[in-house]
């Protein structure tokens, strides 16, 4: 039977958001792994930006993994790769030291298998959209800010 790790994550002010709440994506999560026949090994929830790993439900996640040595495989799942990360350089670097651990990073609603070569192109898709949200969301913030300014 399959198992996983459960990572569901908020930040504070995407909290508001609908279909974003740490209950939805842990119920989504669940239902998942139902229907999938995996068994939940753990789930971490945090509240917690995604611009890096320096997150602190992250690091007990990636202590488990690092506890299994890889001897067995181990999948953490998680309903978009937003989730995961709001940061492409940082993804790539988590995603290659989890191969390092037999682990997987899996995405329920943006599915990627990457034993298909052209997979990569849809995960960079995937990675760089929330990046890209970020970064325009900074903009327009210092935007508003500078506006506010002058007037």
């Amino acid at each position: 039977m399959k198992t996983a790790y459960l990572y569901v994550r908020v930040s504070t002010d995407e909290q508001k958001r609908k279909g974003y709440s740490l209950p939805e994506q842990e119920d989504r999560l669940l239902k998942y792994c139902d229907s999938n026949n995996i068994v939940v090994k753990g789930i971490f929830r945090e509240d917690f930006s995604a611009k890096t790993f320096k997150r602190p439900e992250w690091n007990k996640l990636f202590s488990e993994i690092r506890k299994s040595k890889g001897i067995t495989p181990n999948t953490i799942l998680f309903v978009k790769w937003d989730r995961f990360s709001r940061n492409i350089q940082y993804a790539y670097e988590v995603i290659g030291m989890l191969r390092k651990y037999n682990t997987i990073a899996m995405a329920i609603d943006q599915p990627v298998d990457l034993d298909i070569p052209e997979s990569v192109v849809m995960l960079a898709v995937y990675l760089s959209i929330p990046e890209a949200e970020n970064t325009r969301r900074g903009l327009n913030t210092s935007n508003g800010m500078r506006r506010a300014k002058l007037m």
